[in-house]
């Protein structure tokens, strides 16, 4: 019971964001899901714990698509194979300014950052032994794939749908395994 009801205060909280860009409060928060804010505090006893939470949840939220998308454990993929699965989410993802507000908060707080390199670590970081031009083309397509969901997020500049499906191929291009040629 006490994991639905932090689901529900996290849902909460995320759709404060979403709704009008408000900020999340414990008060807000409490009324969002109709809770008292003693009733919240049980779960989340500070605005920095339900801060934590949210941006876990959210990361959380990231890992199952990126593990829906490839199939097997991310220490059993190759990095183009991890790296293949993050691009396909960022690039087919439907995101908005909540989900941009959420990610870059980490920017200003080191123990939200933390949560994102815990959940997205195994996928994003690459091997030292990998030589150095497949190293460069697994960034760039990061990278690549960064932009386009910050872009489709904050509605800056969003690259047309139409294009999508060759930015996919480009992505692809960059994805070739040297040893399979």
């Amino acid at each position: 019971m006490a994991k639905d009801a932090k689901r529900r205060i996290l849902d909460g909280a995320f759709e404060l964001l979403r709704a009008d860009g408000g900020a999340i409060t414990l008060d807000a928060t409490a009324k969002q899901v109709g809770l008292t804010k003693p009733g919240l505090m049980y779960h989340f006893p500070t605005k920095e714990a339900l801060m934590l939470g949210v941006v876990d949840y959210f990361a959380e939220r990231w890992e199952a698509q990126l593990a829906e998308r490839l199939g097997q454990p991310p220490e059993a993929a190759s990095p183009q194979q991890r790296m293949r699965a993050y691009v396909e989410v960022a690039l087919s993802g439907r995101f908005d300014r909540a989900d941009f507000a959420i990610y870059t908060n980490a920017l200003c707080r080191e123990v939200l950052a933390a949560v994102w390199v815990r959940r997205l670590g195994s996928w994003l970081d690459l091997p030292d032994s990998l030589p150095g031009p497949v190293r460069a083309r697994l960034t760039a397509v990061r990278l690549m794939a960064d932009a386009y969901w910050a872009s489709a997020a904050t509605g800056v500049f969003p690259v047309p749908d139409r294009d999508r499906a060759e930015l996919l191929a480009v992505a692809e291009s960059l994805l070739k395994d040297e040893t399979s040629r």
